[in-house]
């Protein structure tokens, strides 16, 4: 329900930026730009064709240009880069957290980049130095450096000052850290304990001591599940000696969950998350070309099949009127069992200790729909062209293909991740083949069998 207004909203948003564009009216464009958030604002760049784009991205808050380009994808963020001179881009980006920086230096031109951090001072240099040398989708590459840390052997007095004296806190901050002298990581400290508890009260009396680090070099996808499993808003990150380097906030583990949703939606069709909606003709062709071409390949090999029982199809036309049947709806339910494979595997549900009972659960309820739809289809085909034997080929045919799926939505993602390589973009390919060349085979094989012997 949320998702549906948020979506009714963005469709009135740009219905509305649309219209006072194509008045020639900006004064209003402004104004609605004005009340949007940075994340707001970038769903709806991504939402308007280039020209459109170009005039809202000139109308927006400088203020907020840093905080938009990290709400962009690569495609579209390299398009408003291209728009902006250095300064502009400087002036953008001084302002970031170092983890939204982190995300958003390597899109920069090299000149860009060395302005940057010579605009930066000695800390927050070697901080995002730091976050930088972790590899892509890590804890390490996701952390802000900038963490309240605190001592155990104080009272609750003196943190309560040095709070003060410091004067703000870093955004989602719902605990300080606790640490030793050599900063390693012993527990957290809520904000409501400390401020319900008398001046006096010693910090190691409340500590909680439950809530695990996350290790830098851990996924961003384990670090995802963690924050859904305990409801953390924040997590502590550490390096092999326990040793606090720094926390990871709740608003970037949403942008891991989301890209991970755009993921395995947009693989499936061979898509990039990060392409434009409305990227120039010549990148989507070269985008989209390969795996079309692959696809391509792989009809050849299901069209290469079907050529192998010409004869068949030339005495018996019922078959040609029948035969989309048995493989489309054998894509359908592999791809049932293929989508709660991928989803499975990227929440870490699905492994080696029950890929065995999984892939039994997934051949029975096959069976059992085959053995219904086929009876069904097989009806169908006996009040249509009044042949029985048709009816017992397309129902038996029907069954073994929904078997065939359920074995591939199963067994292809699991080979795939073995591999190395990403199930939700290749597994739908490898399974539209198996079930296609099955389908035909199954059918025309049986047919070639009964019907003319």
């Amino acid at each position: 329900m949320a998702e549906a207004v948020r979506h009714d909203k963005t469709a009135r948003q740009l219905r509305l930026l649309s219209d006072a564009l194509d008045s020639g009216r900006l004064g209003p464009v402004r104004r609605l730009i004005n009340t949007l958030a940075p994340a707001e604002i970038g769903n709806l760049l991504e939402s308007l064709p280039p020209g459109k784009r170009v005039v809202v991205w000139g109308l927006v808050d400088a203020e907020d240009d840093g905080e938009v380009l990290v709400h962009v994808g690569d495609e579209v963020r390299e398009s408003l880069l291209a728009d902006m001179d250095p300064d502009e881009i400087i002036a953008a980006v001084e302002d970031l957290d170092i983890d939204d920086l982190a995300d958003l230096v390597e899109d920069l031109p090299d000149t860009v980049i060395d302005e940057v951090l010579k605009s930066m001072d000695r800390e927050n240099r070697e901080r995002l130095e730091q976050v930088l040398s972790y590899p892509e989708d890590t804890a390490g590459r996701l952390m802000n450096p900038d963490v309240v840390t605190v001592r155990a052997d104080v009272n609750v007095d003196v943190v309560l000052r040095y709070l003060r004296l410091r004067g703000e806190l870093p955004d989602h901050t719902d605990h300080l850290f606790v640490v030793s002298r050599r900063r390693q990581y012993l527990g957290r400290l809520s904000l409501a304990s400390l401020v319900t508890h008398d001046d006096s009260t010693p910090i190691n009396r409340l500590i909680d001591d439950e809530q695990p680090a996350i290790d830098v070099q851990e996924t961003a996808e384990e670090v995802a599940r963690q924050f859904s499993d305990h409801d953390w808003v924040s997590a502590p990150v550490v390096d092999d000696n326990n040793i606090l380097l720094g926390r990871i906030t709740i608003d970037d583990v949403v942008d891991i969950i989301r890209e991970q949703a755009e993921h395995q939606a947009l693989g499936a069709a061979g898509l990039d998350e990060d392409e434009d909606l409305f990227s120039p003709v010549r990148r989507a062709v070269r985008g989209r070309l390969l795996w079309l071409g692959i696809n391509l390949c792989t009809a050849f090999l299901a069209a290469g099949v079907i050529g192998q029982f010409e004869g068949t199809l030339e005495k018996i036309v019922a078959l040609a009127v029948l035969m989309p049947i048995v493989a489309g709806m054998g894509g359908n339910a592999g791809t049932q069992v293929l989508t709660l494979m991928v989803r499975g595997l990227a929440l870490g549900q699905v492994g080696a200790s029950n890929a065995k009972v999984l892939l039994w659960k997934e051949v029975r309820v096959a069976l059992i729909n085959g053995l219904l739809l086929g009876s069904i289809v097989g009806l169908v085909a006996f009040v249509w062209f009044r042949e029985w034997q048709l009816s017992l080929v397309i129902g038996a045919a029907l069954t073994i293909n929904l078997c065939a799926a359920a074995l591939a939505g199963v067994l292809v993602p699991l080979t795939l991740k073995r591999m190395n390589i990403d199930p939700a973009l290749a597994g739908g390919v490898v399974l539209t083949t198996v079930t296609d060349v099955t389908g035909f085979l199954c059918f025309l094989g049986l047919a070639t069998l009964v019907l003319l012997h």
